[in-house]
């Protein structure tokens, strides 16, 4: 007995009463199941509407032109828990760590050492990093900065690339004019998830 389509027949094979006798059930006929219950008013989900949020930059007090109080603002943002929804901090980004930089995304390789010449600040947040060739980056690129003297500047940040062999990244602190470089400075690239519609990784911390 064997399978033969969509049952089992007598093929007329006979077998000792040691021998197997199992149907084979790669012999079956394949019976393709019903298709499932349609969705009703299927629609797909609009997933840039439902994730936008509606920040706007902020803009100077306005100040009532008789009295000279300020106008308070009419726009409130408000999380779903309650909490007010504030522009974005600034500071050195928390829970990244240099070592765990991911190696590689879409073939494309990170963790890589740049040819750092000189680190200096202009006695700003602006900090000027000079290569000594080309460090293939473009603006918004990230990197990750340690061992400079003022640990201030140090951390992971996305960079504007001024020159093919310089560029520069913003910090929160105001640094003091001078050169940052040490003998133990390292500078690499590296990739950081950014929140939704964001180009820079946003600098959070104190």
């Amino acid at each position: 007995m064997d399978w033969r389509g969509a049952s089992i027949q007598n093929i007329r094979l006979l077998v000792c009463n040691r021998c197997y006798d199992t149907p084979q059930a790669q012999l079956r006929a394949i019976v393709v199941p019903a298709d499932p219950t349609p969705i009703m008013n299927a629609r797909v989900q609009d997933y840039v509407t439902a994730a936008t949020d509606y920040q706007t930059t902020s803009a100077a007090t306005v100040y009532d032109t008789v009295t000279g109080l300020p106008i308070p603002s009419t726009t409130t943002y408000v999380t779903q828990d309650g909490s007010n929804l504030l522009m974005q901090e600034t500071g050195n980004p928390t829970g990244l760590e240099t070592g765990a930089i991911m190696p590689e995304q879409e073939d494309i390789t990170y963790g890589v050492v740049l040819p750092v010449l000189s680190v200096s600040s202009n006695g700003t947040t602006i900090i000027t990093v000079t290569c000594s060739a080309a460090h293939g980056l473009s603006t918004n690129n990230q990197v990750s900065v340690a061992g400079l003297s003022n640990v201030l500047a140090c951390g992971f940040y996305s960079v504007t690339v001024t020159t093919a062999t310089a560029f520069t990244y913003t910090v929160n602190t105001v640094i003091p004019t001078g050169a940052l470089v040490q003998g133990n400075t390292i500078i690499q690239t590296a990739i950081v998830g950014l929140p939704y519609n964001f180009t820079q990784i946003p600098l959070t911390g104190p």
